[in-house]
């Protein structure tokens, strides 16, 4: 066989196998690797999102929680694994954009995950303990200066939204507080309703249910809007807390190398399963936004994040010292 027939040979065979693995993916269970503990949103997230692709897919989702490392251990699980599509991370934004900024030597980067497409995004909310004498923002924010450093908040742990952006709150409104950082919404939860720890700043599947208990004070969303399962929350404007938003999201990324069609085909998957109707339904109750993105669009609201992130780090002088 000449050169020019062996070349043809091989694009033809190359062909074939790509659309033989499309066809044939997925024909063992996906593994939705999660950074985080169970409970909150990333791993609310998943098990919405998994559920519904395990009814529209001929193999079962698995959930697989890896909590640790802030992130870092789910992160280089995925990395690392078969370029197959079968072992998929759960990427939650405080991760996924901070750590790279916040942190010199990380077991991942940017480079090794490539998309699947975003699956939710969420408000956060700004609550309370009850023992502190507030009932509002601006009375929250006159206690704080009063009480200088005297306030600790929860975080889910260094480099996660709830972090980065209480720090970056405090400097907004002019307040001192002192971080608590957590192994996940879980742990910060158990705190913060204990009375331990005062005030945590998280999405609404961590606080939604404490708060509609009288368990913890709302204060304010950090949203342009206010959130529908919390309509007498105000936003931080609305509150008296300047022009302050603050939003989470989760995507699925997927090891870098992994064959396009394998990468079009779960994606389309997952949109097809975000739209469902029980989906839609289950995310609402847990206070989340479904809101897919296409890899493509993912990875340009990604960087576009990364560069507004770094410079609100910088300019709260942020680290995880």
């Amino acid at each position: 066989m000449n050169i020019k027939k062996l070349l043809l040979a091989t694009g033809l065979f190359l062909v074939i196998s790509g659309v033989a693995t499309a066809q044939s993916y997925p024909n063992k269970p996906i593994t939705l690797v999660v950074p985080n503990p169970p409970g909150g949103l990333v791993d609310t997230s998943a098990r919405i999102v998994g559920d519904a692709l395990t009814s529209i897919l001929p193999q079962p989702i698995v959930v697989d929680n890896k909590p640790g490392g802030s992130g870092n251990i789910a992160y280089q699980i995925v990395a690392r694994s078969n370029k197959d599509g079968y072992t998929v991370l759960v990427s939650y934004s405080g991760y996924h954009v901070a750590n790279p900024i916040l942190m010199d030597k990380l077991p991942w980067d940017l480079q090794s995950l490539t998309p699947i497409g975003l699956i939710t995004t969420s408000t956060n909310v700004i609550a309370v303990h009850p023992s502190i004498p507030v009932n509002n923002l601006k009375e929250f924010i006159a206690y704080a200066k009063a009480n200088p450093s005297k306030l600790n908040y929860a975080s889910q742990g260094n480099g996660s939204v709830s972090h980065i952006g209480s720090e970056i709150l405090k400097q907004k409104l002019g307040i001192e507080m002192v971080h608590v950082p957590y192994k996940g919404s879980g742990a910060a939860m158990a705190d913060v309703l204990a009375g331990q720890v005062q005030v945590f700043m998280s999405t609404p599947p961590s606080v939604m249910g404490a708060v509609q208990t009288g368990k913890l004070k709302a204060l304010a969303v950090t949203s342009k809007t206010r959130h529908p399962m919390l309509p007498n929350v105000p936003t931080v404007a609305e509150a008296g807390g300047g022009n302050f938003e603050l939003e989470s999201w989760v995507a699925l990324y997927v090891a870098a190398g992994t064959p396009a069609n394998v990468i079009q085909s779960l994606s389309g998957s997952v949109e097809k399963a975000l739209a469902l109707p029980e989906t839609k339904k289950r995310a609402e109750l847990a206070g989340i936004e479904l809101r897919y993105l296409p890899p493509a669009k993912m990875t340009e609201m990604l960087n576009k994040e990364i560069i507004e992130t770094k410079a609100a780090i910088k300019a709260a002088n942020i680290t995880l010292d």
